[in-house]
């Protein structure tokens, strides 16, 4: 403020001057803290309080040498990029840290206003002394919370992303073989592995030209949700969820020995979040084979045609992963089984769907008949018609038949 009066200028002065005397800075600091403390209580503990302490000095010192001068930049001290820091990794939200700062200018202006009232200043000068010491504490508070935000955020991600790197390389290590101690990786996951678990493999659906409904930036958030909502409502709560891809996502539910297997109708997923589940197995060796089975639903998932459910579970596709993890062969299964019935027509489709339900009702035509929602005469004439186009009755058949019709459920013809 250029025009700032000379005898303004030198009653700044000669306050600066006083209050940066040991003494006299050190209750100013100690005050403005307390006052800081009482609106803010988390800062009561003592490393956290240090470390205002010390960002509270230094930012004094910059400002108490900026009202003298007609500068407006206020470089930010280390001392209060440290204690940002600090405010990060003790995982307070980034709204803690700008009421901090916002608390402190108003200790500060009351201090400063509380100052001039007792100053006795010189006839008419209070209401210039009190508009400068507002403009610069003003553009202090205003740099400050700029530049240390930033500092806050970076140190948040990495935090977030180490802590997310030494997640990922346990659970690999797990995944591997790994020779672990198991109560210090189960510490460092915050998920015990000495239970039942529920392994899942989480992705969205790929829309080409279109992004996903929440945006691909906020897959990962919305897999996480998916997860934790998972575990609530099948397991006992706790979960593991580890990145694997932008869109996708690994993770275990811990379940309790007295909670029986989850069922389909409990699993709260929507569309575009796809989940594959493998079978419930206990501790380590249980961890790694749950996520192996889900990994390979996940597989069949996508290579099904048509669609299957936005659910699946392993042990519903089990028999048509082993069998298609040989396409040829599982192609050369299903045209010598199914022959005619491998036809791409709706009425095909249909008596193949008559012959998967009767033999898994074990050759039961009534229910065949409940499965399918039809009547039992239906379903014999469906099977004396099947017979007809097989060349042979069913009972003249062994167990690759209904494993060919396994394939076809899963992936067509």
């Amino acid at each position: 403020m250029a025009e700032t009066s000379p005898v303004v200028r030198q009653w700044i002065a000669d306050f600066v001057a006083e209050t940066l005397r040991t003494e006299t800075l050190e209750q100013v600091i100690t005050d403005l803290d307390n006052a800081i403390i009482v609106r803010i209580p988390e800062l009561r503990d003592r490393d956290m309080r240090r470390d205002l302490a010390a960002s509270t000095r230094a930012h004094a010192f910059e400002v108490l040498s900026g009202l003298t001068q007609d500068r407006f930049d206020y470089p930010v001290p280390e001392q209060a990029h440290a204690f940002a820091r600090t405010i990060a990794r003790r995982g307070h939200d980034v709204r803690f840290l700008l009421r901090v700062y916002h608390v402190g200018q108003e200790a500060l202006l009351e201090y400063m206003t509380e100052v001039v009232g007792q100053g006795q200043l010189p006839g008419g000068i209070e209401r210039e002394v009190l508009l400068r010491l507002f403009d610069r504490s003003t553009r202090w508070i205003s740099t400050s919370v700029e530049t240390l935000t930033d500092t806050y955020m970076q140190e948040r991600e990495s935090g977030l992303r180490a802590a997310l790197n030494q997640r990922a390389e346990i659970v690999r290590a797990l995944l591997d073989g790994g020779d672990l101690d198991i109560e210090l990786a189960s510490a460092r996951l915050g998920y015990r592995l000495a239970q039942r678990h529920l392994a899942l493999v989480l992705w969205t659906e790929e829309r080409p030209g279109l992004a996903p409904p929440d945006g691909v930036e906020d897959a990962a958030g919305l897999l996480d949700r998916v997860a934790t909502r998972c575990a609530l409502a099948v397991g006992n709560g706790s979960v593991l969820a580890v990145p694997s891809g932008a869109s996708a996502l690994w993770a275990w539910i811990g379940l309790d020995d007295d909670l029986p297997d989850p069922v389909l109708a409990d699993w709260p997923v929507d569309a575009p979040v796809r989940v594959a589940v493998g079978m419930p197995a206990a501790n380590v060796t249980g961890f790694r084979g749950s996520h192996r089975e889900a990994v390979a639903a996940r597989q069949v998932a996508e290579r099904a045609r048509p669609a299957l459910p936005r659910v699946l579970h392993y042990p519903e596709i089990e028999v048509a992963y082993l069998a298609g993890t040989d396409e040829l062969a599982m192609r050369a299964l299903i045209e010598r089984e199914l022959g005619a019935l491998a036809a791409p027509d709706a009425h095909s489709a249909r008596l193949r769907e008559t012959l998967h339900a009767y033999l898994r009702a074990r050759r039961s035509p009534d229910a065949a008949a409940k499965l399918l929602g039809v009547h039992k005469n239906t379903v014999r004439y469906r099977i004396q018609r099947i017979e007809e186009l097989l060349g042979r009755p069913l009972e003249q058949r062994g167990p690759r038949l209904e494993i060919a019709l396994d394939c076809v459920a899963v992936y067509g013809v």
